[in-house]
């Protein structure tokens, strides 16, 4: 068994963070690269593949790596969520929204984005469908239905806080079924052979049995090797099935530590005393919103205040793969409407040089690769539960990370260095980025 390790002020020894071994073969692009969500509906004005295409030389200079679209299927009138409804509400599998333009349009976007040097994966909503999907006449057993026999509204409990809702748009499928499991593939790998797409990030993919995820898996990679992304964060899903899933307990403590309440200590013990032992060389992925938390809980003034942009420091210098919500190079600065159009307001690029400088960085050490291994993590005490600081260390190549997780000033002292100031919500990234 490998280990993937932490050490605690060298030279204590590794502590393991993972068990197992994960049998995915992570393609090589994705080992030092980031990944960038786009809500083509609120994007631009016009909401299309054509309009968002014309932004890809903007995104490949900032640095990003992987596209993630949000579903471009059509979706589901009955029992529809506002004017335009939920973009998870899907309505066929194999067909494009006409709000986005048509295949060949999509076509035409993958084909500009590879050109470009990206890799694009496409969001897929597999556990459940709207309520005129073309499953309800074509295949009306392949749905979950209720004492009565009768279908209802998808039951869900969100394993990132475990709150409980009802989604009364969607309808579940039945995965006890192999031809729903067999029906799914086959569309899945639709999208494979006629857009020549990199990967497929999973919708709710813990609440769908993982012996589907690693047949999935097993059939794509057949027809191309894919990059797949599970919304999820439970580590049986890296065994065969995901390259990368979500870190929502990061997630969740960056927002505590920027209210201050949570301090170094915490993030220490994240990796020192983890929630979950994952796969060695399993990604994480790393993040401070995406569609539903911006959404639902907040931008990211509201979230992190001040502190915004330290806490992207950590999400992108800790282990994992980071993402960045489109539009938060722009400074987002509202909540996005799920259900309406609302486009995002591209009034400024004030972080889009931030958001440049990380990324170059994780391009350029090998060191802030996406994949933890045994002796990456160093963790650095400070002697101020208001700093944190840490070193990631692949071979020779080393970056140390130091944060202000305050708006007051400090100055520490690391072992073997002069003293460094830091100004309130500071960071001191290796010899060069700082704030």
């Amino acid at each position: 068994m490998l280990l993937a390790g932490v050490a605690v002020a060298a030279p204590a020894p590794a502590l393991p963070i993972t068990d197992g071994v994960s049998a995915v073969k992570h393609p090589a692009w994705a080992r030092s690269a980031n990944i960038y969500e786009v809500n083509i509906r609120q994007y631009t004005p016009e909401g299309t593949f054509r309009a968002f295409e014309r932004d890809l030389p903007r995104l490949r200079r900032m640095g990003v790596d992987i596209l993630w679209i949000m579903p471009i299927n059509p979706i589901s009138h009955k029992l529809r969520k506002g004017s335009l409804g939920s973009y998870y509400a899907v309505s066929d599998y194999t067909a494009v929204n006409p709000e986005y333009g048509n295949l060949a349009d999509f076509q035409h976007l993958v084909k500009a984005a590879h050109a470009q040097g990206f890799k694009l994966i496409l969001d897929w909503v597999a556990n459940h469908t709207g309520w005129d999907h073309v499953w309800t006449t074509q295949h009306p057993d392949w749905y979950k239905r209720n004492a009565q026999g009768e279908l209802e509204g998808y039951h869900y409990t969100d394993l990132s806080d475990h709150h409980e809702e009802v989604w009364a748009d969607v309808i579940g499928l039945d995965y006890a079924k192999p031809a729903v499991r067999a029906g799914m593939i086959e569309a899945m790998s639709y999208w494979v052979k006629a857009a020549d797409i990199d990967g497929f990030r999973c919708d709710v993919a813990w609440t769908m049995p993982v012996s589907f995820w690693d047949e999935a898996r097993r059939k794509l990679d057949a027809i191309k090797p894919m990059f797949m992304l599970a919304e999820a964060d439970t580590p049986e899903m890296q065994v065969h099935a995901f390259d990368m899933t979500y870190d929502w307990v990061l997630y969740h403590t960056l927002i505590k530590v920027a209210r201050g309440q949570a301090d170094a200590g915490d993030l220490a013990r994240l990796y020192t005393d983890p929630v979950r032992r994952y796969p060695a060389g399993a990604y994480r992925m790393t993040f401070t919103s995406d569609h539903d938390e911006n959404s639902w809980n907040g931008t990211d003034r509201e979230l992190y205040g001040d502190g915004a942009d330290a806490m992207a420091v950590l999400a992108a210098t800790l282990p994992g793969m980071p993402l960045i919500y489109g539009g938060q190079e722009a400074g987002l600065d509202k909540r996005l409407k799920f259900f309406d159009k609302d486009p995002i307001r591209w009034t400024s690029d004030r972080r889009a040089a931030f958001y440049a400088m990380v990324l170059k960085l994780k391009h350029q050490h090998p060191a802030l690769a996406s994949g933890m291994k045994s002796g990456n993590l160093e963790l650095i005490e400070t002697g101020n539960p208001r700093v944190f600081a840490f070193r990631r260390i692949t071979g020779r190549d080393r970056v140390t990370v130091v944060v202000n997780l305050a708006a007051a000033p400090a100055t520490v002292t690391l072992p073997g260095a002069r003293p460094l100031a830091l100004a309130g919500w500071g960071w001191k990234i290796g010899d060069g980025a700082s704030r």
